[in-house]
């Protein structure tokens, strides 16, 4: 009932941007004023005394405000903003919410022409299963059809309606190519580059087993062994397909996980010039084990364990065809990044830049019951810290050695596509942004004595992070599972790819009165009954002390890192070392 009286007090006023933004500070300001009343004292903030940090900004990191950060969670997660996602109302709501509480802190716009938003084109595709046939052509024999959903699945990255074609397949093994590991899976056997243009690359999921940190970091997964760099790589050699061979002990996931990903919309940027694939698609494993029995290639899993060898595996073409008629549902869109700036006492190219994603997954039309997706701590959190940092920065009675940014990035949940986008158009030169920071989904469930930092360790800024995190009270923790690839799913791999040091702020397990398994159950309780559930909604008695600590903590990281009389670099061999450097070329 609530939500109707709201939709019927904006739906007319909206359409006036004038109006759009009174409503919205009108309703942050009820909101605001609200949640201070229901505070029972003013909160403590410590900041420690650090070195480099004047007492100015050691003031502005502590005026940073749990029940601040409560209210813009609180709002972001209402049933009014329709789950937040992109290219709907409730993503523009929340755009134009962020937006304003950005200016009423007095920060400036650094969006397009002179506003506050970065517009980002989008096409949403989805296969239309019962209309599109794949099979495997022999070079003699009758075609073998292939069962969408059981047997394979696909998209049609390039956005259109249609696409056939009848193209020779290539097994590439892992599909990588790693000059710094002296690695190249596109080598034939005479060592020459194998020609990919119009033909279907055939790719091991995973990257080569290693437990030599030397050699694709050991048991660490790196971005090569992504699916998504598979399927960029060979768009970059001109092929029309790729089909990436599913097996679960190397995916670490079921082939449900892969069908049930692609069978709903996925969306792309419009324009990527690494997503032209006619068919991204993944292959069961007795699939391809049938299309190397057609091609004469004996057992699949000798051929993965060749494949995972040094020097022991050479791209071969097949005597096979893949025929496809793809139909896809097509829908183009924008959204919007909201970006706005701090300016520094230095104009010195050395900025800073904090990102997280607004965007979440809507509403399911489908789906009985509560069908909006909240997204309250996915990522209403990292959007109030974001806002918070905005805010403590603007506010900061001495001005930051250089420029701060703030990106609040839509379509994260599409697969980071605005982080893509803001990488590939950021607000000043790549080569000219000291650092990233990125918040993403932290439980407000009390104060964090440790902290997840994932690829911090690969920068040179490593022990200063370190020496913060010690006065801060913070134990830095490995990354329990790093054969996931975590880095690699989260907005700061956005910018690393373009070749900003960059990293997340997680909270580990441990919190102040509790145990590590007290920390772990609560977290394995969000994951498996609200993560990506209607469930994830905003809770009264949620303690946001925690967020405003790693906000804190964030924040003096920021100061410090601009205050470097050097920028920022990854470490001498890091896969991201060589888009720094390629960075700076474009930057003058």
């Amino acid at each position: 009932m609530r939500l109707n009286i709201l939709k019927t007090c904006v739906s007319k006023p909206w359409e006036n941007p004038m109006h759009r933004r009174q409503i919205l500070a009108i309703l942050a300001t009820a909101i605001l004023a609200a949640t201070h009343a229901r505070a029972q004292q003013p909160a403590a903030h410590p900041v420690p005394e650090i070195p480099g940090l004047p007492p100015a900004a050691q003031a502005a990191a502590a005026s940073i405000d749990p029940e601040k950060i409560r209210a813009h969670v609180r709002f972001l997660s209402l049933d009014l903003l329709e789950g937040r996602g992109p290219g709907k109302r409730g993503a523009e709501l929340a755009a134009e919410y962020i937006a304003t509480q950005f200016a009423l802190a007095g920060v400036e716009p650094a969006g397009d022409n002179g506003t506050y938003f970065q517009r980002v084109p989008l096409v949403a595709v989805h296969t239309v299963e019962d209309k599109t046939k794949f099979s495997f052509v022999p070079a003699s024999g009758q075609p073998v059809d292939l069962a969408y959903g059981s047997e394979i699945v696909s998209k049609d990255q390039t956005g259109q309606p249609t696409a056939d074609f009848d193209a020779p397949i290539v097994f590439v093994g892992y599909g990588i190519h790693a000059p710094e590991y002296q690695w190249d899976d596109y080598a034939g056997p005479n060592g020459a580059e194998i020609d990919l243009k119009g033909k279907v690359a055939l790719v091991i999921v995973n990257e080569p087993p290693s437990d030599d940190e030397k050699f694709f970091k050991g048991k660490a997964l790196t971005y090569y062994g992504r699916w998504t760099y598979k399927y960029e790589e060979a768009a970059r050699r001109g092929a029309v397909g790729v089909l990436v061979i599913h097996r679960t002990d190397l995916a670490s996931y079921g082939w449900e996980v892969v069908r049930n990903s692609q069978a709903i919309e996925k969306s792309y940027l419009e324009g990527d010039p690494d997503a032209t694939l006619r068919a991204a698609a993944w292959i069961q494993h007795g699939v391809a084990q049938r299309l190397f029995t057609l091609a004469g290639l004996g057992d699949l899993d000798k051929a993965i364990d060749t494949a995972g060898k040094p020097g022991a595996f050479h791209a071969v073409e097949l005597p096979v065809r893949l025929r496809a008629h793809v139909e896809s549902r097509v829908r183009r869109y924008v959204s919007s990044n909201v970006v706005g700036r701090v300016a520094g006492a230095s104009s010195a190219n050395q900025a800073v830049l904090y990102t997280a994603h607004y965007d979440h997954l809507g509403i399911d039309p489908d789906a009985p019951g509560d069908n909006i997706y909240n997204g309250a701590a996915d990522n209403g959190t990292g959007c109030g810290i974001l806002m918070e940092l905005a805010r403590a920065f603007a506010q900061s009675a001495e001005r930051p050695p250089h420029a701060v940014y703030f990106s609040a990035v839509t379509a994260e949940e599409q697969g980071l596509l605005g982080s893509q986008f803001l990488g590939m158009h950021p607000p000043i030169p790549a080569g000219q942004i000291a650092l990233d920071l990125n918040y993403d989904m932290l439980l407000p469930i009390g104060i964090p004595r440790s902290v997840d930092l994932g690829g911090a360790e690969r920068i040179d800024f490593w022990p200063t992070v370190q020496s913060v995190a010690k006065a801060f009270d913070l134990a830095l923790l490995p990354d329990p599972t790093p054969g996931a690839g975590h880095y690699y799913r989260s907005d700061h791999f956005s910018l690393a790819r373009v070749g900003i040091p960059a990293f997340s702020v997680d909270q580990g397990d441990l919190f102040e009165g509790q145990t590590p398994e007290w920390g772990r159950k609560q977290s394995e309780d969000y994951v498996d009954h609200h993560y990506h559930q209607p469930s994830d909604e905003y809770r009264a008695d949620w303690d946001f002390r925690g967020n405003a600590k790693l906000a804190r903590f964030g924040f003096v990281l920021g100061w410090l890192a601009s205050a470097q009389p050097n920028a920022v670099q990854w470490l001498a061999g890091d896969e991201f070392e060589a888009a720094r450097k390629a960075s700076y070329a474009h930057s003058h």
